[in-house]
């Protein structure tokens, strides 16, 4: 395993709350309750570091050769954990599937984009 390119995973974060505000635009802006966003932004921050950590595993030699792993498996997340996850989510609480299907397009925007921030500065 490769060491965690540190800088990559806070402008992975950065660049994932920029699309989160895209998506959400002032639902996404701290409002009344700081202290939500800003667990929030933590949990980006946790987020963006375990992609980083996907791709240390993988290694820079592979990353280099493949470059494309870096969107397979930043996008794959969101594909097969992220968006099921929300959709079960929705079910169980009985509300429109629309709204999942948002979130999941926003969820897997916002990790091909991590992937692309790696990729960059790589």
């Amino acid at each position: 395993m490769g060491p965690v390119d540190w800088i990559a995973v806070f402008v992975a974060w950065a660049v994932a709350a920029l699309v989160g505000i895209a998506f959400y635009g002032s639902r996404a802006m701290p409002g009344d309750n700081l202290a939500h966003h800003a667990f929030a932004a933590l949990l980006l921050l946790v987020s963006s570091a375990m992609v980083g950590h996907m791709l240390a595993r993988v290694g820079t030699d592979t990353l280099s050769t493949k470059p494309w792993l870096y969107f397979m498996m930043s996008g794959g997340l969101a594909l097969t954990f992220i968006g099921p996850a929300l959709v079960i989510t929705t079910v169980r609480r009985k509300e429109p599937l629309g709204r999942a299907a948002f979130d999941w397009l926003a969820w897997l925007m916002t990790y091909l984009a991590m992937g692309t921030a790696f990729w960059a500065l790589s």
